[in-house]
């Protein structure tokens, strides 16, 4: 199987031009939820690509407002690159997007699509994710105040904390995604209320805030005050050591989700992320 296969099509793809601003690929970002926009410019030999505008370059340069100048230039596959070749390379470059280039843009293919091709039987699958699930599994106290646990998330850079109650038990899983789902944008208000912070504080988020491994730009984002437990997925899927990448693959995509826990004897032994079932193409 190729990236062919498995890919986004240009006809289908967002995309933004040069010349343009940071504000071009602010909205993609909030509302959308990418993680990145490819950039292209048109010339007299028509329209190249350029590169992709991450959250992180956002993050890092927010005070450069000019598209051009935030384009990082990043690894690229043609469309004939094999799904084996594409995953070694997002192993190897921690990328989730990769853009398809064969002297234009032809397309874009993530993480979810590889996934995808994986769940379907496409790619091989047949490696047990207990040898894939990593050990180092972040943790958070689900009484611990969301305001907290997104700092937590944020410093760890994992998109998850998986949640212990008073006895470390395992008692759910807080994700960005659950993270995102309660933040609310405040844009332009004077009277921010007490949960949100004051100019001195570190609860305030300027220009571009960081929620987990997303990132909201927005002036402010208010989150709720309440625990972890309030906010947490509690009815988790979990699996065992000795389910298959394929079988772990389609639980990720019917449930929309991008890690699960592996446990063993009620006892919680790792976590498998979606990247991790890349490692069952090599």
């Amino acid at each position: 199987m190729n990236v062919a296969d498995v890919m986004t099509a240009r006809e289908d793809l967002v995309t933004v031009e040069i010349p343009g601003t940071r504000d071009d690929v602010l909205e993609y970002l909030q509302e959308r939820t990418f993680s990145s926009v490819p950039v292209v410019k048109d010339d007299d030999a028509g329209e190249q690509f350029r590169g992709l505008v991450t959250r992180d370059a956002l993050i890092d340069r927010p005070d450069e407002d000019q598209l051009a100048l935030l384009v990082e230039e990043v690894p690229t596959v043609t469309a004939d690159t094999s799904t084996e070749e594409l995953a070694e390379l997002m192993l190897a470059e921690h990328a989730r997007r990769v853009p398809v280039v064969d002297g234009q843009l032809n397309g874009i293919v993530t993480i979810t699509d590889v996934v995808r091709a994986i769940a379907a039987g496409d790619a091989a699958g047949d490696a047990q994710v207990g040898e894939l699930a990593r050990r180092d599994v972040n943790c958070v106290y689900e009484g611990t105040p969301l305001l907290v646990a997104e700092r937590e998330l944020a410093h760890a850079d994992v998109p998850y904390g998986v949640a212990l109650d008073d006895e470390g038990e395992l008692s759910g899983m807080l994700t960005e995604v659950d993270i995102i789902d309660v933040a609310r944008v405040v844009e332009g208000e004077e009277d921010t209320g007490e949960s949100i912070a004051s100019d001195d504080n570190d609860w305030k988020w300027e220009s571009v805030k960081a929620v987990g491994n997303s990132y909201m730009p927005t002036r402010n984002v208010e989150l709720p005050t309440g625990p972890v437990s309030e906010f947490m997925t509690a009815d988790l899927i979990t699996v065992s050591g000795n389910r298959t990448a394929h079988e772990v693959a389609r639980t990720m995509i019917e449930h929309d989700i991008e890690q699960v826990p592996l446990v063993a004897g009620g006892d919680l032994g790792g976590v498998v992320r979606d990247m991790d079932l890349l490692e069952a193409l090599g």
